[in-house]
């Protein structure tokens, strides 16, 4: 992690050694920035790589507020601190929203939220800065260096139409998705790695109870007489009426979708990014998915790695873009240049995906469910 340490900063205002009588220095002046990261952050608190320490200041709650520059855009930042804050068992309490451009989280007795700093200063071109506060969990959060107070963002409970806003909290989608019986009070890790045949159970159980309304549109479950599909998934296998379901509807790959040197399924392989994508956009789009080329997710997405993005999900990857805001991809990893195909994911990222099902600003999601059910 870069950074300024507290040696740097007491070079920077030791005196010259040159002059023949000491310099006064004045010690609340220095007091600031004499202050390290370790000096004022929670010890597993994650820095992000390419920024500096500012300044460093007390606040009347007697927590901290720490100030950083970086030349990368905010968004990078706030998704390099929900994936390693996640990872750390930070519970994220608030996302970055327009209405409420800041992130929380907590931690036993500590609370933390970052946010852009705005000021009326000019400042450098191409450089962001951020403030990340410190503070006990049971105090009132300090309001951040902005020009106006943050609104809260908002929760399922305020929504209306699912196709034009989501909530801020993972655990909300892990709560709806509790509630309509898609996941159990076992499934409330969210940072846990989610194998193949556990997303294969939900994604079928999550789009057939926020579709129930419409039968037609439903994923058949298998018999457990049908000749099985996949040699590591017979008939006995628990989760055999929701793959064999999936392989008999053409949504995953399959000797019966043509690919017939496909004859194992792998069910307890981690699910990877490309591999969520691909099974669950169809189910959004209700159309086959378009031919894709490299050049076109390229110029669509934008991403770095598209190249090793699998020729099969690509097509998926690139129908998901037409989707806009309700685009899986945007949804679950934010803004982002780097897909990241064979990376794995984990019940919170899942939860995100299989919340809604819709395309083009139609809709429906979990919280529709709940809300019917009272």
């Amino acid at each position: 992690m870069s950074g300024c340490s507290g040696k740097s900063w007491q070079n920077t205002f030791a005196p010259d050694p040159k002059l023949q009588e000491p310099v006064a220095v004045d010690a609340k002046a220095v007091e600031t920035p004499t202050k390290s990261p370790e000096d004022t952050l929670p010890s597993d608190f994650p820095l992000y790589p390419q920024a500096k320490l500012q300044s460093t200041e007390k606040t009347e709650d007697k927590g901290t507020v720490t100030t950083w520059t970086t030349p990368d855009p905010i968004d990078f930042v706030y998704k390099f601190y929900q994936k390693e804050l996640a990872a750390k068992q930070w519970e994220i309490v608030t996302s970055p929203s327009d209405s409420n451009p800041q992130l929380a989280a907590k931690q036993a007795q500590t609370s933390i939220s970052i946010a852009p700093q705005t000021s009326t200063d000019k400042q450098q071109s191409g450089v962001t800065t951020y403030t990340i506060s410190v503070l006990a969990a049971s105090a009132s959060p300090t309001p951040t260096p902005t020009t106006s107070s943050p609104t809260p963002a908002a929760s399922p409970t305020a929504i209306n139409k699912p196709s034009s806003t989501f909530p801020a909290a993972t655990t909300d989608y892990l709560t709806d998705l509790t509630k309509i019986g898609v996941l159990t009070s076992a499934d409330s890790s969210a940072n846990r790695v989610v194998t193949r045949r556990e997303y294969a159970r939900w994604l079928v159980a999550a789009h057939n109870k926020i579709t129930g309304t419409k039968p037609t549109q439903q994923i058949k479950s298998a018999t457990t007489d049908a000749k099985p599909v996949f040699q590591d998934v017979p008939s006995t296998n628990p989760d055999f009426p929701s793959i064999q379901g999936l392989a008999e509807a053409g949504l995953i790959p399959s000797a019966l979708s043509g690919d017939a040197t496909i004859v194992l399924f792998r069910p307890d392989t981690p699910l990877t990014r490309e591999q969520m994508i691909l099974w669950k956009v169809p189910l959004d789009t209700r159309q086959p998915l378009p031919a894709a080329s490299l050049d076109a997710v390229k110029q669509t997405w934008g991403f770095q790695d598209a190249g090793k993005v699998d020729p099969k999900a690509l097509r998926a990857v690139l129908a998901d873009f037409q989707n806009g805001e309700q685009s899986n991809i945007r949804r679950v990893f934010g803004y982002t240049t780097l897909f990241q195909p064979k990376k794995t994911v984990n019940l919170g990222e899942v939860a995100i995906a299989i919340w809604y099902f819709g395309a083009n600003s139609e809709g429906l999601s979990a919280h529709d469910v709940v809300g019917s059910n009272r």
